[in-house]
C-alpha cells in the first residue's frame, strides 16, 4: 500500500478536517464524507495517509467550507476565504492568523552559517535564504541556531538546535537563565547582568561546562543582539 503522506494537499487536507472539527464546523469523518460524496474509511484513508484525496473532493470541499484553493497547494498560509462561523453564529475571527497549522514560522541558522548571522543579525535578506520549519505549540516567528561544541553539556550538547525568540532593547533579563548571545560570534550560555556605577553594562556569559570552560564578560555596547531560548531540539525529543 502506497503512502501518500508527503502529499502537501494531502497533509493540508489533514490540517483543515483538523480544524474544521476543532471549531464544530464538521461533526467527524462521516459528517465531512457525506459532505464531499465519499465514504466515511475514504476520509479515514486519506488522513492517514493512504490515498490522495480527489479533484472532486477538493471541488467540495472548497465550496462547502469556503476554503482557499491555494492553502490547500501549499500557496498560501490563509485557510479560509471569508471569516467562517461557528455553530451558534459564533464567528471565528482572525483564524487565518492565529490557527493555521503547519505554518513554517521557524528559520533555521545551521552552524556553518553563523558567522554570516553575527554580522548583520537584523538582515531578513540573508534569513530568507535559510530553511523553515515549524513546532507543535511555538506559532509566533522564531530564530533557531544549531549549537557544537561541549560548552553547554549537559543542558544543551553538540549538534542540538536551540528555537529562540528576539529579546527587545530594554526587555529585563533573567539572570542564570540561558539566551543565544550574538556579538562578533554567535554563543548559547547562561547569563548574569553586571552593573557598574547603577548601570547596567556588561554580560557574564557563563558555560554549564564549568570544569572546562570559564566564565567571560562581554560589553553590552558588543551585543548586537540577545535571543532567549524557549526549547531545545536534540537528535532524541523535544525539551
Amino acid at each position: 500500500m502506497g503512502d501518500f503522506s508527503d502529499n502537501i494537499v494531502n497533509q493540508r487536507f489533514r490540517e483543515t478536517y483538523n480544524i474544521l472539527e476543532k471549531y464544530n464546523l464538521i461533526k467527524g469523518k462521516s459528517d465531512i464524507a457525506k459532505k464531499l460524496g465519499t465514504y466515511n474509511h475514504v476520509v479515514n484513508s486519506i488522513l492517514k495517509g493512504q490515498r490522495n484525496i480527489t479533484v472532486d473532493q477538493l471541488n467540495r470541499l472548497f465550496e462547502c467550507f469556503k476554503i482557499n484553493a491555494n492553502y490547500l497547494f501549499g500557496l498560501s498560509e490563509d485557510l479560509f476565504l471569508e471569516e467562517p462561523m461557528m455553530n451558534g453564529g459564533i464567528p471565528i475571527r482572525h483564524i487565518n492568523e492565529r490557527k493555521t497549522i503547519g505554518r513554517q514560522n521557524i528559520t533555521l541558522v545551521p552552524n556553518k552559517a553563523l558567522a554570516g548571522y553575527a554580522l548583520n543579525p537584523q538582515d531578513n535578506t540573508f534569513l530568507d535564504d535559510m530553511q523553515k520549519f515549524s513546532i507543535p505549540g511555538i506559532e509566533s516567528n522564531s530564530i533557531a541556531f544549531e549549537i557544537s561544541g561541549d560548552s553547554m553539556m549537559p543542558t544543551i550538547t553538540n549538534g542540538d538546535i536551540v528555537v529562540c525568540e528576539e529579546v527587545e532593547r530594554g526587555e529585563p533579563l533573567r539572570d542564570n537563565q540561558v539566551y543565544v548571545i550574538v556579538s562578533d560570534v554567535v554563543v548559547a550560555k547562561r547569563i548574569q547582568q553586571i552593573k557598574k556605577d547603577n548601570i547596567f553594562s556588561q554580560l557574564r556569559l557563563i558555560s554549564d561546562n564549568g570544569d572546562v570552560y570559564k566564565p567571560y564578560d562581554v560589553d553590552l555596547q558588543d551585543v548586537r543582539q540577545i535571543l532567549r531560548v524557549k526549547c531545545r531540539l536534540t537528535s532524541h525529543a523535544i525539551n
